[in-house]
């Protein structure tokens, strides 16, 4: 039996931790499992290694290895940068070991981990992000902004204005926090949300064009572009394959 949940992260990282995350992978599941976008990064403990996924511009077919269980902590959008100590658009649609990325301080935390339990993995890994934005905090702009994005009504150049900023420098600040343009998030983001409410939206019980409108998107046919862009599928398609 397969399964996938989230938990709610540590109090004391809630600022900067959406979930921590495990799936555990069936004897008899598929070899491959798909992954959204999401405007977030990943810190994966994994076959006994750390590992960094993320951010995605679009779905990604995982490997999965049938019987095991893999552990994760997800990175609120306009995190990452801080914690990674680098521009995360360096790390667009990217897997890396995450020792590539941090170095030293990922290879001890590895190490600490071992054999633990699940508990203790999630602990280790959190640690770490907090030991990481010790000396170099989240950008506070790029965080107020994310929170406004995703919504009907939300346009990036407003968005610019209400913070006092140009949309060159909110780009430029968005592609080192988040690892891209306020834009694609907007868009990501409004993507999410229409996934939450996929068994609803094509099962039929509600109105396509209405639906569409309630998520901020222009019509029907700008919602079904979007998921094929971001997914590969039309809404219909992904509802049979999401889990």
């Amino acid at each position: 039996m397969s399964f996938y949940r989230e938990l709610a992260p540590s109090r004391e990282l809630h600022a900067l931790v959406a979930c921590r995350w495990t799936r555990v992978v069936g004897a008899e599941s598929a070899s491959t499992t798909l992954v959204l976008p999401d405007g977030c990064v990943d810190l994966i403990w994994r076959n006994g290694e750390l590992l960094l996924a993320g951010p995605d511009r679009s779905a990604v077919s995982s490997p999965i290895r049938p019987g095991q269980t893999i552990l994760g902590v997800r990175l609120r959008p306009g995190v990452a940068g801080a914690v990674l100590g680098m521009p995360a658009s360096e790390l667009l649609d990217g897997r890396h070991p995450l020792e590539d990325v941090l170095g030293g301080d990922a290879a001890e935390a590895s190490e600490r981990i071992g054999e633990n339990d699940e508990e203790e993995v999630f602990r280790h890994v959190e640690h770490l992000v907090s030991a990481q934005v010790r000396d170099r905090r989240p950008d506070p702009l790029v965080l107020a902004a994310t929170r406004r994005l995703g919504f009907p009504g939300s346009r990036v150049e407003w968005l610019a204005d209400a913070l006092g900023i140009s949309e060159r420098q909110l780009r430029r600040r968005f592609h080192d926090a988040v690892g891209y343009g306020p834009k694609t998030l907007d868009r990501v983001l409004r993507f999410r949300r229409m996934v939450s409410q996929l068994p609803t939206i094509v099962s039929g019980e509600v109105d396509l064009a209405r639906t569409a409108a309630d998520f901020g998107y222009a019509d029907q046919s700008h919602m079904t572009r979007d998921c094929a862009r971001l997914s590969g599928m039309t809404p219909a398609q992904l509802a049979e394959r999401w889990e």
